[in-house]
């Protein structure tokens, strides 16, 4: 994708399109675009209209982003969260890490009673012409696949068992230890049939497509880091995994083993306490279930806690709130700065956005993130898949690697059709 030049100041027009308007947001994503969708509604774009680079990091980008989108003269008849000009963009793991998001020069959104509406940045073409252009690309799946483990599994497990004895020595409580999959394809893995069958194995979660340097992101997210829509926010943090067997009473006791599990109960009761710290600061009020939840999916069950609140007159944007939560118990652990500093000397992987905030925001400071798990970044023929599981006191090694296998499942049944 290339950055569109402009002779002065970009302008963004947002519109309705026609009632009768059925767009595909698959397709106006593509292979190379930016797909955010959960049950039938959000966005997708294709091309970049400008590029807004963050060298200073996580914290630095509400501020960056914020000043780039005020200066988009906006023309906006939609008025809608996401509407007008949107930074997009999935964020590093590592909240010191340059970052960068960007404008897309096109962008699809559907809103919950199916209306559909056209922004674009920087090129104000006939909006049926650009829609008409986005077909369908059409593919060749890959039908041989190689599938291997750049850190073999007992390297892995001594990595876990040497993240318990430092739990034991005192250096914090929680470290969140991940790993990687690499596939090999024997032609290119088309981003779009990924998505599509992402978006059918797994319709609860949240399914997103970003370009990167270095290929295509993508994951379906089955976890809300957080959401503002001017002064409702939401976050649904997860932690606590058990694996679903696919026979219904089975999967009650499974459920109900987690729920009273002491182990997942204070991992998840870590998770909570930090978004509950991140939030409160800048919320009116604040609403925390007593209790934690089951939340379901296609291969695993988390417990999960809906956090809801009405921030105050003087929150930051959706990226700022992003900024204060990330990251979170759920992915790096407890104490924050112990556990990340002990992955910096021995996780042995470069995690990029993997269990990174991934999302968007508008000029209102509207927008949402999710926490980019059960994700993987594709290129070619090749995709690297991601999977991480917290590490506690009396963690047994062949249990977490088991769990990673559970969660890598989620991409595989994705990329891996033989």
């Amino acid at each position: 994708m290339s950055t569109l030049a402009a002779p002065g100041p970009l302008r963004a027009r947002s519109v309705w399109l026609e009632p009768t308007a059925s767009v595909d947001l698959l397709a106006v994503a593509g292979t190379d675009g930016w797909l955010w969708q959960r049950d039938g509604t959000g966005f997708a774009g294709r091309g970049v209209a400008l590029r807004i680079p963050v060298p200073g990091g996580l914290a630095d980008a509400p501020a960056v982003v914020a000043a780039a989108l005020a200066a988009i003269e906006t023309d906006d008849e939609v008025g809608v969260p996401g509407s007008g000009a949107l930074a997009v963009g999935a964020l590093p793991f590592d909240p010191a890490a340059p970052l960068e998001l960007f404008v897309p020069t096109v962008t699809v959104g559907r809103a919950g009673d199916g209306r559909c509406w056209l922004t674009t940045v920087g090129s104000h073409a006939d909006p049926r012409a650009l829609i008409a252009a986005l077909a369908p690309e059409e593919s060749r799946d890959p039908d041989g696949f190689s599938l291997t483990s750049p850190l073999p599994h007992d390297v892995w497990m001594g990595l876990v068992e040497e993240a318990v004895r430092a739990i034991d020595a005192g250096r914090f409580a929680k470290v969140v230890v991940a790993r990687e999959v690499v596939v090999g394809a024997n032609r290119d893995i088309h981003v779009p049939t990924v998505l599509r069958r992402l978006r059918s194995l797994y319709p609860a979660c949240t399914v997103v497509a970003a370009p990167l340097g270095t290929g295509q992101f993508v994951a379906a997210s089955p976890e809300l880091l957080v959401a503002r829509e001017g002064a409702a926010v939401r976050s649904h943090p997860l932690a606590g995994t058990i694996p679903r067997s696919g026979d219904p009473h089975a999967d009650q006791a499974l459920s109900d083993s987690l729920l009273n599990s002491p182990k997942d109960r204070a991992e998840h009761a870590w998770v909570v306490r930090d978004v509950v710290d991140g939030l409160r600061p800048w919320c009116a009020s604040l609403d925390v279930p007593a209790e934690p939840a089951i939340v379901a999916l296609r291969n695993v069950s988390h417990l999960g806690t809906l956090v809801t609140g009405r921030l105050r007159g003087d929150a930051p944007s959706a990226l700022g709130l992003a900024a204060a939560l990330h990251p979170t118990a759920a992915v790096g652990g407890t104490p924050r700065d112990a556990a990340l500093e002990w992955l910096r000397v021995h996780e042995h992987l470069a995690r990029g956005p993997y269990a990174g905030p991934v999302g968007w925001v508008d000029g209102r400071g509207d927008g949402e993130f999710v926490v980019g798990i059960r994700s993987a970044v594709i290129g070619g023929s090749s995709a690297r898949l991601y999977a991480g599981v917290g590490v506690v006191e009396g963690s047994d090694p062949t249990a977490e690697l088991a769990e990673t296998q559970f969660k890598l499942q989620a991409l595989l049944a994705a990329v891996v059709r033989p």
